[in-house]
Order: structure tokens, then C-alpha cells, then sequence
């Protein structure tokens, strides 16, 4: 198994490791017959929209502006926050986005109802920042 990264990556060497680490993803690739969504990835320091087709990302925009990409949801937190769920193994409430919704200054907004049907997709692509290393 890869671990993260213990250097930050440039803003587009993380979006090339994102791309190739979920679209490599077994798991993604079983179960994303149906993820087709974009959606906002905001660590404050930094922004991504992910765009996924049929389980495959498509396009990841950095720092688009506010009408650049659109989006049916967004996961917005702190830069700290994602270093939490970037890290290898996650302390308690960075391993998940209901837990760091609850205790920590994650927020889910936009369609929610996309995220849910999706959910299983991006909750791994999410995972995956454990072995890329976190999006800032």
C-alpha cells in the first residue's frame, strides 16, 4: 500500500493524483456505473470541482472561479481538516464527512440529495487522500 505524501504537491500534481488514484480505484470502478456528478472540494486554501463520469474522473478544476465550473455540491473545510483526512491513518473524526460534520468545521451543501446518491463514490475517493496525501 502507497502512503501520502509527506511534501505538499502542487495544486495540479494533486489534482493528476486524484485523477489516476480514483479512476485506478477497484472499488470506484465496481461501484460507480452511475457516478456522474461534479462536485466542490473547498479546503479554503485551495478549491477543486471533480467532475466524474460513469465512475470516471473527468475533469478536476483548480481553483475555478465562481462561475467557471459548475457543481451540484460542495464539501467545504479547513485546510487543517483535510490534512486530517489526508493523513494516513486518520485520528478519530477525520475519517469520515458525517463525523467531521458533526465535530469538526466540515460543511456539506448544495444538492444533498446527489451527494447521497453518490455517496458511496465519493466517501471512497475521499478515503483515497490516505494514500495521495491531502488536496493542501
Amino acid at each position: 500500500m502507497t502512503t501520502a505524501p509527506t511534501t505538499a504537491r502542487s495544486a495540479e500534481e494533486w489534482a493528476t493524483a486524484f485523477t489516476e488514484a480514483s479512476n485506478s480505484d477497484p472499488e470506484i470502478q465496481a461501484h460507480g456505473k452511475y457516478f456522474s456528478c461534479s462536485w466542490l472540494l473547498d479546503a479554503g486554501e485551495r478549491s477543486y470541482v471533480i467532475k466524474s463520469e460513469s465512475g470516471t474522473v473527468t475533469n478536476v478544476a483548480v481553483d475555478p472561479g465562481p462561475l467557471d465550473e459548475p457543481y451540484q455540491f460542495a464539501i467545504r473545510a479547513s485546510a487543517e481538516t483535510w490534512r486530517g483526512f489526508g493523513a494516513e491513518v486518520p485520528a478519530p473524526m477525520y475519517h469520515g464527512i458525517w463525523a467531521a460534520s458533526f465535530q469538526r468545521d466540515m460543511r456539506l451543501e448544495g444538492d444533498v440529495l446527489v451527494l447521497m446518491q453518490n455517496l458511496r463514490c465519493v466517501t471512497r475517493q475521499i478515503e483515497l487522500l490516505r494514500a495521495i496525501g491531502s488536496p493542501v
